[in-house]
């Protein structure tokens, strides 16, 4: 061909590069501000005071948003210019990842809850004597004014996570364009070849994003929230504790600003481009709407026939043709099928990866930032490489729709069996005092606030709704230096150490050391070993799961006509963000909520975020709930692989048909298009692949 057709070939091959760099790079970002969301949630639900049922709904907003113009965006998006829909979407996002910030400039200081004052004018040499304060235990535990209450509550900003709630939203709405649109384009003008190696790409640069989210929260975890505004000096507490509250509101600039610079090259690509390795000229028609020449094999006849003329129309006639299409796509059992196994999956999926930092900090002592930073330097890795690799398999080996299923099927069940491993290693409650264990001495038969109060404490007065725990040297923790029955103390800030706590030795044998510092104790020393193999199962099982997810794409991808393949993964997204998105992290919430041992008080009084859970309780709500969820998603993956092989015989059979009736004379001609007429009927009932 011609120079100038040759250099036309190599511009829209560089286009195509361009838009493929610009996606991954997108999805990098997105994953970026989704995976810090997911890493603050700890820190958003301790600085409002909120449980965790309410941080799930703050959570699930991102999920509403997407609810809201999903299919609109979907449908009417794929005949509209595809990547300016996607830069519009990626500000959007920025400025409502700006929004969730807000909150924090339009709000006082942070104020911990604590029996001791935040007086910071304290010094060396003035001590502080928590069991003889000049309080009662009624003034501690009265009811409070509600005209006071409703005053305190303005002053603070309490409602103030309702911007953290429409900015999450609003984040969803500017993603919605993103994945239908995106992944469409790309499918639409590149070889048929190519498109697993692509997703990939795309997927695993994704994956970095969620790397550098939970990294990034990690470091500003361990950051104290009003960072530059309080003498650091003064506060008493560390990223340890769970009334910490680290600098997120800083993440979410950070992650806004990103997303704001992976808008700006869709702006520059064109809203169609040629097929990847073929010769356009002028007057062909587009190609956008081409399909692979396995699916053209793998679908029914519906679209070879009539489909393929492609026409300008009309916002009217697109929108008459709305619930057609709609029909024509949820008849394909085969697709129908993906979406249910998908929304099982991710029900699990979101559950776990919502309050899998809770769960490692509760049931093996560790620190919300160090939980974040492991998930985010091992587990997320494993995926990464896990989604390459299933990319890599199915290019390697050539797989068709039926061997991307039995890859998927196999990670499923895999994965799954290191999932049920992870429950036989946990650690055992921490021991707190009136709550998970008996004062030392004294017998206990259930554990409730009237529990905190002992014959070695009663003598103080002590508050039973503050969490302000200290650490004798026996290795129990005591929710307040009162309820330990201390007299004195020394030191301060961080360095605050008190003595003669009555209840640290036994009423019978008085300890040497009866001293207890601020802080819980540390876990037993086989917790670490414990931990180490239970992350050693979630990194091997997060790589096996993930080098299923790319087949499983393409087995959905391969499964639709091409004319509704923007709109099926536009209601794909719907629905499984509807159902699969929105749900889990409130019904977990709440579940989890329900394992509560002792919850925290607000500054104006009423229940604040829990303190401490029962970890042997959570440990069974949240492992179960996961469990029971991935073990119905292996099962539904058998009926569809067995709904896959039924679909491949009856298209071998029909083509066979159409091979003996090209080999026949005009009259056996005539009988097998009567035949096929037949085939295609039924397939077009199902349209399915």
């Amino acid at each position: 061909m011609s120079v100038e057709s040759k250099k036309t070939r190599e511009a829209c091959c560089s286009k195509l590069k361009l838009f493929l760099v610009s996606l991954a790079f997108v999805y990098f970002a997105k994953a970026f501000g989704g995976s810090y969301m997911k890493s603050s949630i700890t820190q958003i639900e301790r600085r409002f005071d909120i449980p965790s049922s309410l941080i799930g709904v703050i959570d699930g907003s991102f999920e509403m948003g997407n609810l809201l113009v999903i299919a609109f965006v979907s449908y009417f998006g794929a005949k509209l210019h595809r990547p300016r829909l996607i830069g519009i979407g990626c500000l959007v996002m920025a400025t409502g990842s700006f929004i969730v910030a807000l909150p924090h400039f339009l709000q006082g200081l942070y104020k911990y809850e604590t029996s001791m004052s935040h007086n910071t004018q304290v010094n060396s040499t003035e001590n502080i004597l928590p069991c003889l304060s000049n309080h009662s235990l009624n003034e501690k535990n009265e009811i409070p004014d509600v005209e006071a209450m409703k005053a305190c509550e303005k002053a603070v900003g309490s409602s103030m996570w309702i911007y953290v709630f429409l900015g999450n939203m609003l984040r969803g709405i500017g993603e919605t364009p993103i994945m239908p649109l995106g992944i469409s384009y790309l499918d639409d003008f590149s070889k048929h070849e190519n498109t697993p190696f692509y997703l990939a790409c795309i997927h695993t640069t994704g994956i970095l994003g969620p790397m550098f989210g939970f990294m990034l929260g990690s470091f500003l975890a361990k950051t104290y929230v009003d960072i530059g505004f309080v003498d650091l000096d003064s506060i008493t507490i560390n990223y340890k504790d769970s009334r910490w509250v680290g600098a997120w509101w800083l993440g979410f600039i950070l992650t806004g600003t990103v997303i704001l610079l992976s808008s700006i090259p869709f702006f520059f690509l064109p809203k169609s481009l040629p097929k990847e390795g073929e010769e356009e000229e002028d007057g062909k028609k587009s190609t956008e709407l081409a399909s692979g020449p396995e699916q053209e094999s793998f679908l029914p006849d519906e679209t070879q026939d009539g489909e393929d003329k492609e026409k300008t129309v009309t916002f009217k006639e697109m929108a008459k043709d709305f619930v057609p299409s709609l029909k024509r796509l949820f008849r394909n059992s085969i697709y129908t099928m993906m979406i249910l196994t998908h929304l099982v999956a991710v029900n699990g999926f979101i559950g776990m990866i919502t309050f899998k930092p809770k769960f490692m900090e509760q049931i093996y002592g560790q620190a919300a930032s160090k939980a974040i930073f492991l998930i985010g330097i091992m587990n997320l890795p494993a995926v990464a490489l896990g989604i390459i690799t299933g990319g890599f398999v199915l290019k390697r080996f050539n797989l068709g729709v039926v061997g991307a299923a039995r890859v998927s099927i196999s990670a499923s069940l895999a994965s799954f069996s290191l999932l049920t491993l992870q429950g036989f290693f946990h650690c055992d409650n921490a021991e707190v005092a009136g709550l998970t264990v008996a004062y030392q001495g004294y017998q206990q038969v259930s554990y409730n606030y009237s529990t905190l109060l002992s014959p070695c404490n009663l003598g103080c007065s002590c508050s039973l709704k503050h969490w302000d725990p200290v650490c004798a040297y026996n290795g129990m923790t005591y929710a307040s230096p009162c309820l330990a029955g201390c007299q004195t103390s020394t030191g301060t800030g961080k360095a605050m150490v008190f003595h003669n706590c009555t209840c640290v030795g036994d009423f019978m044998t008085p300890a040497a050391n009866m001293s207890a510092v601020l802080g819980q104790c540390p876990r037993k020393s086989d917790c670490d070993y414990k931990f180490k193999i239970y992350m050693a199962l979630t990194v091997v099982g997060a790589f096996i799961s993930a080098c299923g997810g790319t087949p499983g794409y393409i087995v959905l991808l391969r499964s639709i006509q091409p004319d509704l393949k923007s709109l099926a993964l536009g209601m794909q997204t719907l629905i499984v963000r509807t159902l699969g998105g929105i749900p889990p992290p409130i019904y977990f919430g709440a579940l989890i909520d329900r394992t509560c041992l002792k919850w925290g008080t607000k500054q104006c009084g009423g229940r604040g975020a829990c303190r401490l859970y029962d970890s042997n309780a959570f440990r069974m709500t949240f492992l179960g709930l996961v469990t029971g969820l991935y073990f119905l998603t292996n099962v539904l993956w058998g009926i569809l692989y067995v709904k896959i092989i039924k679909r491949q015989k009856k298209l071998a059979l029909r083509n066979q048909a159409k091979d003996n009736a090209v080999e026949g004379n005009t009259q056996n001609n005539g009988h097998a298009n009567i035949s096929i007429s037949m085939n295609k009927e039924e397939d077009n009932k199902e349209s399915s692949i």
